[in-house]
Order: C-alpha cells, then sequence, then structure tokens
C-alpha cells in the first residue's frame, strides 16, 4: 500500500469543505469591501458630491453581485450521513443515495473530487477541493471507506 493510503474509518455525520477556496473567497471580499471604503473615504468632498445616485447603485450592485458569487464558492460542502451523501456546489444542492455512488475520484491536476454513479453519469464535488492537499487526499480516502463499505455500522 502507497504511503498515507492506510484504510480510514468515519462516523457519520461527517461534512468536508475546501480550505483554500474558503480563505480565499473570505480574504477577496474584505480586501474588496476595504478598497471601496478607503476609495470613497480618499475623495474630496467635491468629488462624492458628483457621484449620482444610479452610479452608487451600480457600485454597490456590483459589489452584491460579487459577494454572492464568493458566497457561492465558499458555501460548497459534501456531507455524508446513515442514508448517503449531500453535495452542495455553489447554490445547488443534490442527495446521493451511497447505492448510487460507485466511484470517487480526484486525478492528480484535477481541482475537485469527481463521483461516479451507478446510472453512469458523474458527479462533481466542489466541497473537497484538489488545491487543499493531503486534507483533500485523506478526504478522499475517507469518502471511498463510506462508499466501499455501506454497509458498514455509522454513527448517529
Amino acid at each position: 500500500m502507497p504511503a498515507g493510503s492506510e484504510p480510514v474509518q468515519v462516523s457519520v455525520p461527517r461534512t468536508w469543505r475546501p480550505m483554500g477556496p474558503r480563505i480565499a473567497g473570505l480574504v477577496a471580499g474584505a480586501v474588496l469591501v476595504l478598497m471601496m471604503v478607503f476609495l470613497w473615504i480618499g475623495f474630496d468632498d467635491a468629488t462624492r458630491e458628483s457621484v449620482t445616485p444610479f452610479q452608487r447603485g451600480t457600485v454597490i450592485g456590483l459589489g452584491v453581485l460579487i459577494g454572492v458569487g464568493i458566497h457561492a464558492l465558499i458555501r460548497c460542502r459534501a456531507v455524508a450521513d446513515q442514508d448517503g451523501l449531500t453535495v452542495v456546489n455553489g447554490y445547488r444542492s443534490r442527495r446521493l443515495a451511497w447505492e448510487q455512488i460507485v466511484g470517487v475520484h480526484l486525478p492528480p491536476g484535477a481541482p475537485w473530487v469527481t463521483l461516479d454513479l451507478a446510472d453512469g453519469t458523474t458527479v462533481s464535488v466542489m466541497g473537497i477541493q484538489g488545491s487543499d492537499g493531503q486534507r483533500a487526499r485523506t478526504a478522499v480516502r475517507e469518502l471511498r471507506w463510506l462508499v466501499d463499505r455501506p454497509d458498514a455500522p455509522r454513527d448517529r
């Protein structure tokens, strides 16, 4: 067995979330807000007064749109429980029974985990990101253990 591939046992419920995208999203959001606040404070009174309500609304709307995108990235997760796996990618959620999942893959260089389903389709799991390195590899081993052992006792 290769190093780091020893079998694991996982109790459920278990939630996997990506660390890198969450940190990047939170930092990017904070930087964007701080940049806009300092930019506004840096304007002189004449410049601030020349900004129309439509321009302010446009900037605020763009900020909200960027915030919604960042929120979609940081809310990605995979939640395993007694009955199956819930995959949340952005604002879309999908519930899978353990019997539906036949394979778990994270090839080198892949952005996130891919699940092979019994019907021949695949599902991306953005909650386990390849960029998280060893954390992602551990999550893949845990998820494979749950998929390969659907009859294993699972804690409530």
